[in-house]
């Protein structure tokens, strides 16, 4: 999916450690230039890839995404993946 709009808050980045090694993980908020705009939460996930996108709040941008959803034990868990960031 795509969806372009303005970036209006970066979330605190989250950080961890698994059998593959560390991983870095940083969300965004991206706010829709409409009528009634609509506002998508994304993450950005790997280091590398949240330097090479270099998002800074205000950046009108287009975010390539996938949206995801799973259960586990009976609790559902959602989030929107992004995988390309045009910033324009």
């Amino acid at each position: 999916m795509e969806l372009q709009g303005k970036i209006i808050a970066i979330l605190p980045m989250r950080s961890g450690k698994t059998a593959k090694g560390e991983w870095k993980s940083q969300q965004y908020v991206l706010e829709t230039d409409e009528k009634y705009p609509k506002r998508l939460l994304f993450d950005i996930f790997g280091e590398n890839k949240i330097n090479e996108f270099a998002i800074q709040e205000g950046d009108v941008v287009t975010v390539c995404f996938d949206p995801h959803a799973e259960e586990r034990n009976g609790r559902w868990f959602g989030n929107n993946r992004a995988w390309d960031v045009k910033k324009e």
